[in-house]
């Protein structure tokens, strides 16, 4: 009878750990997915594209563009009006350009960023592929001639203030959850962007 109850006693507290490893995983529930930077900008979900006449874009990847558009009105903004601290140095070459070779290498600058961050955000689609440098060759004006200088950590929290003011006039409040993952991205690359 002894031997029966110490088994009897073994499989009761073998049942009674399975049951209460049971019961709580039970009263876990799955922390919710993020959604992605890309989703929150409006995903894949199609809309007219302003600049395009009767071309569709993803709200994601038009949201990135009008943020992207927006920072480069800033520090073009900032050169012209010689603002203190302008990133004048850095754009001189395509600055430098003239007529319409200007406006065609800003536009191929604005589809290149909106290409990045798109699709290191999440944008799954093929129209958000990056095939640009990598972010150390494209700051380095010896890999990259229409890099003015390196960028000083300074450098690049003005970038930094440019994107934040341009989100903010693009509908992204700065304290808002989005705003700082936005942030997040930009510090991530921060290292390899700031070479001085």
């Amino acid at each position: 009878m002894k031997v029966y109850s110490k088994f009897t006693l073994s499989v009761l507290i073998a049942a009674s750990a399975a049951m209460i490893s049971c019961s709580s995983n039970d009263d876990e529930t799955p922390a919710p997915v993020k959604a992605s930077i890309y989703e929150r900008l409006g995903g894949t979900k199609m809309v007219s594209d302003p600049d395009n006449s009767g071309q569709m874009i993803e709200q994601g990847r038009l949201s990135f563009r009008k943020v992207v558009n927006s920072t480069i009105g800033l520090i073009v903004a900032d050169i012209q009006s010689n603002a203190s601290g302008n990133l004048q140095a850095h754009f001189a070459p395509l600055l430098a350009e003239t007529g319409t070779t200007q406006s065609t290498n800003i536009a191929k600058l604005s589809d290149n960023l909106t290409d990045f961050f798109s699709f290191n955000t999440g944008g799954t689609n093929a129209v958000n592929t990056y095939s640009g440098l990598s972010m150390s060759a494209a700051h380095d004006p010896a890999k990259n001639p229409r890099m003015g200088t390196k960028s000083s950590s300074a450098d690049y929290t003005k970038f930094e203030g440019y994107v934040g003011a341009a989100a903010n006039a693009n509908g992204v409040a700065s304290n808002t959850e989005l705003y700082t993952d936005i942030v997040a991205v930009l510090e991530s690359l921060r290292t390899p962007i700031v070479q001085k």
